[in-house]
C-alpha cells in the first residue's frame, strides 16, 4: 500500500478527546504495540496510531470517522501499519469493535463493547457472526 496521506478527523471527533483521553492513550498504546516498524518511522507510526485511536471516539463505522471511501480502504490502511492486529482480527471484526475487544481481553474483561455501538444505526451491520 505504501504510505498512507494524512488523514484529517472531523472537528467534533477531535474536542471529545479532552474528556476521553485515557481512552485515546490505550487504543495509541495498543496500536504501538503491533505496529511494523518497516511501515514507516517512529513518528509516522505514533502518528497514525493517534489518528485512528481518536477517530474510535466517533459515532460512525472506523473508516467513515477516518474519511477514508470504504472499510476494505482502512483494512489497507491497518495492513500497512499494524499487520499483527490484521493477522489477529481473523474473523474480519469490524475494525472498531476488535480494538476494544482487544483492549477489553488484556484487562480480562469479559463484557465489552465497542464505543457508540449502541446507537449504531448500522447494528445489523456491526454485529455480525462474530458476536
Amino acid at each position: 500500500m505504501g504510505r498512507h496521506p494524512a488523514l484529517q478527523l472531523p472537528a467534533e471527533i477531535t474536542r471529545r478527546r479532552a474528556a476521553r483521553d485515557d481512552e485515546v492513550q490505550d487504543v495509541m498504546g495498543l496500536l504501538l504495540d503491533h505496529a511494523d516498524p518497516v511501515a514507516g518511522p517512529e513518528h509516522e507510526r505514533a502518528a497514525m496510531a493517534e489518528t485512528v485511536a481518536v477517530a474510535c471516539l466517533g459515532d460512525n463505522h472506523l473508516w467513515q470517522d477516518l474519511q477514508l471511501a470504504s472499510r476494505s480502504e482502512l483494512s489497507a490502511l491497518m495492513r500497512h501499519w499494524f499487520p499483527v492486529l490484521v493477522a489477529r482480527n481473523s474473523h474480519d471484526m469490524k475494525w472498531k469493535k476488535f480494538l476494544y475487544k482487544q483492549l477489553c481481553e488484556k484487562e480480562e474483561i469479559q463484557i465489552c463493547k465497542a464505543p457508540s455501538c449502541a446507537v449504531c444505526t448500522d447494528r445489523p451491520v456491526c454485529f455480525g457472526p462474530e458476536c
